[in-house]
This record gives C-alpha cells, sequence and structure tokens, in this order.
C-alpha cells in the first residue's frame, strides 16, 4: 500500500504540474509596469535613457532588477564579472539548468525596451512559475548579463571568451571595463575561475524585441529566431597619387576616390543579386588628404556583411573583390585589401527549441514567422555552451536604440507568455 500511495502521490504532482503549466499566464499589468520603472532610471531631457553600464544610473537599476528577483523568489548574487544570477532549485538538481534572460545597461540616449523585455520578462516568467506552486524538475537560472552594449562582456565572461586586454578597453562609462566590473561587484581576477561549461545548461532562451521592422510591417506577434548571424568586416585601400586640384588636368589624374566611390554602387548591386536575408553595408568611407583642394591619393572603405552562412557571406565577398580588382586596374590605381578580424561567428539557434517556441506561439494563437537576428546578442556567447533559443516581438516601425524605441504592452506580454510556456515545456521535456 505505501508504494502505490506513493505512486498515486508522484502521478498527481506531475497532473498537476501539467495543468498549471498549460494554464499559466504572467502578469501583464506587473510586468510592464515594472519595465517602466526601470525606465524611469536614467531618463534623460530628451527622452532616452543613459542608463549605460557602470554608470550611477546602472547601479540603481541593478538594486531594483535585483530586488524583483529576490521577491520573486530566486537566491540572488554577482558573479565574477558582474552578471546578476537569479536561481531556483529543481526537483532533479542532476539535470541541466534551463537559463533565460538578458541584459538592463542600455546604449547612450537609448529606449525602454531593448534588454529590459528579456530581462524583466524572465523575472516575471520565474514570479508566475512560484505563485503557481509549480515545482520544475531543472533548476531554473535568470541571467542578467553585464555590460552588453559594449561589448557582450557579461556573457563573454561566463563562456571564457573575455580576453585580459578586453578588460582594458574602456566603456561608455568613462571606466575601463576592469574597473567598471569591479564597481559593480564583480572580481575580474576570478572570471577564468567561474567560466560556465558545456553540459551545465540544458538551454538557454533570451526574449527581445526585434530591433527591426519584420514583425511590425507583417502585422505578426512573434519572431522565432534561427540563429545570429555572422559578422564579416574588410577594408578595401585604392591608392592613386595625391595633387594639387587645380593644376591637375582632369586626364592626368589618379584619383583614389573614385574607384572607391564606384565600388560603393557596385557592392549595393552584388548585395542585392543574391536571394536571401543577408546584408552588405559601406558604413565608412575615407579620403586621404582629406583636404578640399587635394585630389585623393588615398581611399578606403569598410565592408560589412551579415548572414547565417558564412559560405553565403565569402560566397558574396568573391563577387566584391573581383569587381573591386577590375575597378583599380580601370582607374590605373593600386588595391590593398584586408580581411578584418572576425567580428563574430554565426550562432544557430537549437532546432528542438525552435519548434518548442512555434508551439507555444500556436498555443496562445499567435501568428509567427521564423527569422534570423541581424543583431548581436549575449545568446550569441551562451552557444558556445549551450543549446539556445530567442523570442522576437515587434519593434514598432523597426526603431531600436533611440527614445523612440518602443513595443506595446500587449506585444511585451505575448513575448513574455510564449517565453513561460518554452520554459516549461523544455522542463517536461527534458530537453
Amino acid at each position: 500500500m505505501k508504494n502505490r500511495s506513493s505512486l498515486l502521490f508522484s502521478f498527481f504532482i506531475l497532473l498537476s504540474n501539467s495543468l498549471f503549466s498549460q494554464e499559466l499566464t504572467v502578469n501583464s499589468e506587473r510586468l510592464n509596469g515594472n519595465i517602466q520603472e526601470l525606465a524611469k532610471i536614467g531618463k534623460n531631457e530628451m527622452g532616452g535613457s543613459d542608463r549605460v553600464a557602470f554608470s550611477d544610473f546602472d547601479l540603481q537599476g541593478r538594486e531594483f532588477t535585483i530586488k524583483l528577483m529576490e521577491d520573486a523568489g530566486m537566491k540572488v548574487h554577482i558573479d565574477a564579472v558582474g552578471n546578476i544570477i537569479g536561481s531556483i532549485e529543481g526537483s532533479d538538481p542532476s539535470l541541466g539548468k534551463i537559463a533565460f534572460g538578458s541584459h538592463i545597461d542600455e546604449v547612450p540616449n537609448g529606449g525602454d525596451y531593448d534588454g529590459p523585455l528579456g530581462s524583466f520578462g524572465a523575472i516575471e516568467a520565474v514570479k508566475t512559475i512560484q505563485e503557481a506552486g509549480y515545482q520544475p524538475r531543472h533548476p531554473l537560472e535568470v541571467i542578467i548579463f553585464a555590460n552588453e552594449e559594449g561589448g557582450v562582456i557579461g556573457s563573454r565572461g561566463k563562456v571564457g571568451s573575455l580576453s585580459e586586454s578586453a578588460l582594458q578597453v574602456v566603456s561608455s562609462s568613462g571606466l575601463t571595463m576592469e574597473e567598471g566590473i569591479k564597481k559593480i561587484g564583480g572580481s575580474p581576477s576570478k572570471i577564468q575561475e567561474q567560466v560556465s561549461k558545456k553540459g551545465e545548461y540544458a538551454a538557454y532562451i533570451e526574449l527581445h524585441i526585434e530591433q527591426g521592422a519584420n514583425l511590425h510591417q507583417e502585422n505578426l506577434d512573434i519572431g522565432i529566431v534561427e540563429g545570429i548571424v555572422a559578422i564579416e568586416w574588410w577594408d578595401f585601400t585604392f591608392k592613386g597619387m595625391a595633387n594639387h586640384a587645380g593644376t591637375t588636368p582632369m586626364n592626368m589624374r589618379k584619383d583614389a576616390l573614385l574607384p572607391a566611390a564606384q565600388l560603393v554602387l557596385d557592392i549595393n548591386k552584388i548585395v542585392n543579386s543574391f536571394e536571401g536575408s543577408h546584408v552588405g553595408t559601406v558604413g565608412k568611407i575615407q579620403a586621404f588628404p582629406g583636404a578640399g583642394n587635394v585630389i585623393p591619393g588615398e581611399a578606403k572603405v569598410t565592408l560589412e556583411i551579415r548572414d547565417l552562412s558564412s559560405e553565403k557571406i565569402w560566397a558574396i565577398y568573391s563577387q566584391i573583390e573581383e569587381r573591386a580588382r577590375e575597378l583599380a586596374e580601370e582607374k590605373d590605381t593600386e588595391l590593398e585589401i584586408e580581411h578584418i578580424e572576425v567580428a563574430s561567428e554565426a550562432a544557430l539557434s537549437d532546432p528542438s527549441i525552435q519548434k518548442v517556441i512555434e508551439q507555444s506561439s500556436k498555443d496562445l494563437g499567435l501568428a509567427y514567422k521564423y527569422m534570423p537576428s541581424g543583431a548581436g546578442h549575449d545568446a550569441q556567447e551562451m552557444a558556445r555552451i549551450a543549446p539556445i533559443g530567442m523570442i522576437f516581438v515587434p519593434s514598432k516601425d523597426g526603431i531600436s536604440h533611440s527614445p523612440y524605441e518602443y513595443t506595446s504592452p500587449e506585444d511585451v506580454t505575448n513575448g513574455a507568455n510564449v517565453l513561460l510556456r518554452t520554459i516549461l515545456a523544455i522542463d517536461k521535456s527534458g530537453l
């Protein structure tokens, strides 16, 4: 009888948990209210946020966030790189942790949703789980990453990709990364001792605003992120001959800016000739010596290409390189091409997690699409040690990193509910 009673009790707990997880939804008013309360910290006269990493406003925001995490029943600590970690125990501590979160630091004069949505959506998910009395099998962990906007510093430190030289880079606050980490309670000298290993996490899920206009324009609720794109950079430097602009006849010039300017136009044509969601950009043009009365003797254009496929990036680049060499020959100039150190590698979302996010969206009656992330996120670093998934919600007019950044309370709530359902589904499935 005793064994039978024990089995019946276990079955009852599993059934109760299953019913709970199907009905749970976040408290929309509380979630949106908390995001707006955080937005007041660092608000400037232009309507943007000056809550940059390591600033006094950042410290105030972190204190507010820690209090919310503790109120949600989490045990909270700050790790060596300054990440805020909140955790609740699972019924089976042998299982890998399910982690979710984002960041609360902003770019100078930034918006209210980039980072805070994913951070407070994560806290609200745990609060909802705790209020319902749901007992997760996996340990759950909310991570509020330090200084995401300054180079995903917190996530790089967590996975072991933060170099010693990176710690000496000066942040937007005016402090070096090392000084800033100390200011927010981290211990830079112990970062390598606390690096997380593969197998520690069953999954990492990040909720985020899209920062683009696709969902907004297509009137969709949820973006299921297929992966975070790789980014490659090149410098094309054309070398001609600097000379007097008034005394050098047009037919005797070696103007380095002419092939550079034509290359910019041709890059746009070449990039558009490929099918897909890749992007190519020339965002920097330099002419030397840079005087209005001197023919440019040297001109440099910087090319960036982004896509989920590195193979495709290099196929696009190959055509651009061929055209650049043709232009250099046509204009009687020399050409040097430098491949700049890889900005970031592609991080593909786990297919199983993508399917869970899709099913969660369907269960909630939300319209969705699969899409890449053209911007970098902490999930990109976490992909080094764990299966990842990302959930996007619309950004009004595709605006981000701006005081005009906006995501409606309904979209905020939809995203948090998909996150909650995804966490619970992964917890039950044992991914």
